[in-house]
């Protein structure tokens, strides 16, 4: 999966959210609240596993995500970006000021083993919210 590279290149903190909320208008994205913060290390970590998830195709359900990630610089004053993932279609929604269009919209392999240790991060820090 592809990343906005700039963005990913001054990541400083990642909240993990999870997502409960469908948006109010039409494409904008879902909203939850966060349940962890991943700093330096932990966050490189995560962004790279999120680059290592193999594409897919399409699969539809509707899209809706479970959990998202907020990248942040150093400064922390506003998100370089969110991605938000829902491992029933596969897909993958990014929003910020760094999202370029092209990268907007993806698509991976849930069942691949690093989709497998993505969730269970994610759960892992639900569960110790």
């Amino acid at each position: 999966m592809q990343l906005p590279a700039d963005a990913v290149a001054a990541a400083a903190l990642i909240e993990v959210v999870r997502l409960t909320a469908e948006p109010t208008r039409p494409h904008d994205p879902f909203t939850g609240e966060p349940v962890a913060l991943w700093l330096a290390q932990e966050a490189a970590s995560v962004l790279s596993l999120v680059e290592s998830l193999p594409g897919s195709g399409q699969h539809r359900c509707g899209f809706w995500p479970g959990w998202a990630v907020r990248v942040y610089d150093a400064t922390l004053a506003v998100a370089l970006f969110e991605a938000q993932f829902c491992f029933s279609c596969h897909e993958a929604r990014l929003h910020g000021p760094a999202v370029p269009a092209h990268l907007a919209k993806q698509f991976f392999d849930p069942g691949a083993e690093a989709a497998h240790t993505l969730l269970a991060r994610f759960r892992a820090a639900g569960a110790s919210a």
